[in-house]
């Protein structure tokens, strides 16, 4: 099969260093929190304000990053992002150990791998186009999405046990450690790396700060995507701490049972990454890419309907698995529609201008809906995130420009389209 096709020694390198620091960010999944409330005894106001603000301020911190990473070698900077994420998150347990751990350090680490993951990810996309043939990319991408959705499927049941046998901390220790592994995977990557050049000056310049949203913005494939998956992204993410609060709250669903309903549907990312590459081979890659996305915005809405009991449980597991089956097959095509529409000389400062835009919605929407359900209710919140989603498929864009780029380039007297970089 082609999605079994072995795409060299370099990509199994990276994709092994993806898996590795994605397992173990699953694996200390909501630590943080849980440190705040069970060691410090943080209140409800302190812990939303370290996951929203870790995240905003993580965001704003990394703007300049992408200008900065942008004419650097990428694997450094993947190492160095990766050793600043261990070094930062290990400060917790060194400190949790000698009696020093307090709810400013946590809010400090949040900053600094926040930051540090938005480094990391522009690198890395920059790293995978370099690394894999353009007609491979489709391929990498649906495993990097079905690792991720493996690894989110295992990593919280495993690292809840970890924490009730061994304490809070151990899923911190084992997250900073699959940094480390993560470092290592990237320098045996091996093989020479150009420096990038860049013409003019090589100072960074305040105008290549806002580069990548001007990039974005000015391009007619990119713009309606950016718009379409950061709002989709926001409401999604915004949604689920109230249905954590509706859950265990008022319907009096266990623990165990709020964790069934998120891990069971992961199956479906495993599903729709697997699916990515035949649907596209059969119906084309814009086709899918408009359809699924149009169908991932059709099950939020169901969840403002969950209730207590069986059926309960079922509707949420039924309403997610459908959701992450369509977000499955949607996100490994988009990546890689993505990769192809920038040009290699804005990449970095693209994809971060993307992820700091997407960890700011999903921060400020996350408070907003907190806002709106403290005034209304956790199911009304969820209804409106529900209803809106519904008008982000008019976002997606309507031509195939990568298309008609191709059928430009094969015209050797016709004009360069407007906003291809």
């Amino acid at each position: 099969m082609v999605g079994r096709r072995s795409l060299g020694r370099r990509f199994g390198w990276l994709w092994a260093a993806y898996a590795v620091s994605t397992f173990g960010t699953r694996f200390a999944f909501d630590a943080f929190p849980l440190i705040a409330v069970l060691v410090l005894h943080a209140g409800p106001a302190e812990v939303s304000a370290l996951a929203a603000a870790g995240m905003a301020v993580g965001a704003v911190v990394a703007v300049p990053l992408g200008p900065w990473v942008e004419f650097r070698r990428k694997r450094p900077v993947m190492i160095a992002a990766d050793l600043i994420r261990f070094a930062a998150v290990m400060s917790v347990p060194a400190a949790f150990a000698l009696g020093l751990l307090s709810f400013a350090q946590l809010l400090v680490v949040s900053v600094a791998v926040a930051a540090a993951d938005i480094a990391f990810r522009a690198a890395s996309g920059a790293c995978l186009k370099a690394l894999v043939r353009r007609e491979d990319l489709l391929v990498a991408n649906g495993r990097f999405e079905s690792t991720a959705w493996t690894a989110t499927a295992l990593g919280p049941p495993l690292g809840g046990a970890a924490i009730g046998l061994f304490g809070p901390v151990t899923t911190v220790v084992a997250d900073a450690v699959s940094y480390l592994l993560s470092a290592s995977a990237i320098r045996a990557i091996g093989g020479g790396e150009p420096h990038p050049a860049r013409t003019g000056t090589s100072r960074l310049r305040p105008r290549d700060v806002l580069e990548g949203w001007r990039y974005i913005l000015a391009h007619p494939a990119l713009r309606p995507l950016f718009f379409n998956t950061i709002l989709v992204n926001g409401l999604i993410m915004a949604t689920a701490p109230l249905l954590a609060v509706l859950m265990l709250g008022r319907l009096g669903f266990t623990p165990l049972q709020y964790g069934l309903a998120f891990g069971v549907p992961c199956i479906g990312g495993l599903i729709g990454a697997r699916l990515a590459h035949p649907l596209v081979a059969r119906f084309g890659r814009h086709r899918t890419m408009l359809t699924t996305g149009a169908l991932r915005a059709c099950w939020l809405v169901g969840l403002a309907f969950v209730h207590p009991g069986t059926t309960g449980l079922v509707l949420v597991i039924a309403v997610e698995l459908a959701l992450i089956t369509c977000v499955g097959v949607f996100n490994p095509i988009f990546a890689t529609y993505r990769l192809e529409q920038i040009a290699p000389d804005r990449l970095a400062r693209t994809l971060s201008a993307w992820s700091v835009t997407g960890n700011l919605t999903i921060a400020v929407m996350t408070a907003l809906w907190g806002v709106l359900a403290s005034t209304t209710s956790p199911r009304t919140a969820i209804a409106v995130a529900g209803l809106l989603i519904l008008a982000t498929p008019l976002l997606l864009p309507r031509q195939d420009h990568a298309s008609q780029r191709q059928e430009t380039a094969a015209t050797p007297d016709a004009p360069a389209s407007p906003g291809d970089g």
